[in-house]
C-alpha cells in the first residue's frame, strides 16, 4: 500500500505527455514557468490525470546563436539545445535529451473503465534531432518547415495491481521521424491574449520489439506505426479583455497499435503538444485510428479590477475507435466553466473548473462529471511589465518562429 501511494503521487506531478518534447520551433523568449494541472472525475476512478513542470528557456546561452530550452518535472528532464541559422540564415538546428521514470506508463480504459489489472508502468529516455527551417522570412506571418528525428528506449513493469498473468510487452527501442508545415504557432503559456496557426504534420514510429503482449497474446505491439494530423487554431483578446479562442484537429493512422493510437479526454492544456480536450471524460479516455476535434472557449472579467475571470468551454469529436476499444456511437462531447484569479502584474493565476461528459460511458449509463485545477505562476511577468492577465497592447504576441503575428 505504501508503494502504491508513492507511485501515485509520482505520478501525479510527472509530465504526462512531456508536453515539449516536439516544440515546433526554438523559443525566442526568455522564459521561467512553473505550471501544475489536475483533473479529478466525480464518478468512478480512472487513470492519474495531472502534471507538474518548471519550463525554462534562455536565448543566448553562452552565444548569441544558442538557445537552451529545459522542462523539470519529478523524475522526468526534457532539454533542447538550439543552435540558430547553423544550417543556413533561416535554418536552425537543435539537439535535446528527454528521459526518466513513468513517463511510458500505460492506462487501459475500456467501455469507460479503467482497467488497473491490465495497465503497466512504462519508464525509458532518448535523444533527438531536430531541424526547423523558416520558408518567409519576410513576411509577418511565419511558416516553418520542421524534420525532428528522435531515438530512444522504453522498459516495463507491473504497477501494484496489475493481473500477474496479464504479460507485458517487451523492452524496446522506437525510432520517430515527424515533419511538419506550421503557418502562425503558439506561445507555451496561459496567459498570452493571441495566437493564430494552420499546420500539418506526419510522424511515423518504428520499434525494434513487435509482437503481441496481454492475456494469452489478445493485443499487439506494431512494428511500424505512421500518424497524420491538421490543426487549426484561433486564440483572440477584444480590447474590453473578453478572450475567445477556438481550435480544431482531425487526424488518421495506418497500423496504430494502443501506444500509437490519438488519445482523447480530459481538460489538461499542457498534457501534449497538441491537447485533444474532452471535458467530463477521464484522461485518454478514448483512443480512436480517426477523429475530428474541436473544442473552444470563451472567457470575460468579472470585475472592475479584471483580475476574476468567467470561461466557459466546450469539446466534441468524432472518433473511429482502435481495434478492441470500441464503443457504442462515434461521438462525444462535453461542456465545462472555470473561475480564474489573476494577480495584479499577471504574474500567476488559478483556476478551477467544473465539466460534464456528456456521452462518456459509467456504469452502463452516458454522463460523467468532473473537477479540476490549473495553475500557472510566471516568473518573469514582472520583467515584462504585464499589469493584467491580458494585455494585447502590452505584449503583442510573438510565434515560437521569434515573428511578430499582431503588432
Amino acid at each position: 500500500m505504501r508503494r502504491r501511494n508513492l507511485i501515485h503521487l509520482v505520478l501525479l506531478c510527472v509530465v504526462l505527455g512531456t508536453p515539449f518534447l516536439s516544440s515546433a520551433q526554438l523559443d525566442p523568449e526568455y522564459r521561467r514557468l512553473i505550471q501544475l494541472g489536475y483533473n479529478q472525475p466525480l464518478e468512478g476512478k480512472g487513470p492519474i490525470a495531472g502534471y507538474g513542470f518548471f519550463y525554462y528557456n534562455q536565448p543566448r546561452c553562452y552565444a548569441t546563436n544558442l538557445t537552451l530550452r529545459v522542462v523539470v518535472a519529478p523524475v522526468y528532464l526534457d532539454t533542447e539545445l538550439g543552435f540558430q541559422g547553423l544550417l543556413g540564415p533561416h535554418t536552425d538546428l537543435a539537439i535535446g535529451a528527454a528521459g526518466g521514470g513513468f513517463a511510458d506508463s500505460y492506462s487501459e480504459i475500456r467501455g469507460g473503465k479503467y482497467l488497473q489489472e491490465e495497465s503497466f508502468l512504462g519508464h525509458g529516455g532518448g535523444l533527438s534531432l531536430s531541424v526547423y527551417h523558416r520558408i518567409n522570412p519576410n513576411q509577418q506571418v511565419p511558416l516553418s518547415l520542421i524534420a525532428r528525428a528522435s531515438g530512444g528506449v522504453s522498459f516495463y513493469e507491473e504497477d501494484t495491481d496489475t493481473d500477474p498473468a496479464f504479460v507485458l510487452p517487451d523492452d524496446r527501442r522506437v525510432l520517430r521521424v515527424r515533419t511538419g508545415l506550421r503557418l502562425g504557432g503558439e506561445e507555451p503559456s496561459l496567459t498570452e491574449p493571441l495566437a493564430m496557426e494552420v499546420s500539418v504534420w506526419e510522424e511515423s514510429q518504428f520499434r525494434s520489439e513487435a509482437g503481441a503482449y496481454g492475456f494469452n497474446a489478445d493485443r499487439s505491439v506494431e512494428g511500424t506505426s505512421h500518424l497524420f494530423w491538421a490543426r487549426a487554431l484561433l486564440k483572440y483578446t477584444f480590447e474590453n479583455e473578453h478572450l475567445f479562442s477556438f481550435t480544431s484537429i482531425a487526424g488518421t493512422s495506418i497500423d496504430a497499435d494502443r501506444f500509437s493510437a490519438y488519445r482523447l479526454g480530459g481538460v489538461l492544456p499542457f498534457a501534449s503538444e497538441f491537447p485533444l480536450n474532452l471535458p467530463g471524460y477521464y484522461y485518454q479516455e478514448i483512443s480512436a485510428e480517426r477523429f475530428v476535434h474541436f473544442d473552444g472557449q470563451y472567457s470575460f472579467p468579472l470585475t472592475h479590477k479584471r483580475n476574476l475571470r468567467l470561461s466557459f468551454y466546450g469539446g466534441a469529436a468524432c472518433v473511429d475507435y482502435l481495434d478492441g476499444l470500441e464503443q457504442r456511437g462515434s461521438w462525444h462531447s462535453g461542456l465545462g466553466g472555470g473561475l480564474s484569479f489573476i494577480s495584479h502584474r499577471g504574474a500567476w493565476m488559478a483556476t478551477v473548473l467544473y465539466s460534464h461528459g456528456f456521452n462518456a460511458i459509467r456504469e452502463d449509463t452516458h454522463g460523467a462529471n468532473q473537477i479540476g485545477l490549473i495553475f500557472q505562476w510566471d516568473l518573469e511577468a514582472k520583467k515584462r511589465g504585464k499589469s493584467r492577465f491580458f494585455t494585447p497592447d502590452v505584449n503583442p504576441y510573438r510565434s515560437r518562429g521569434g515573428e511578430r503575428l499582431f503588432r
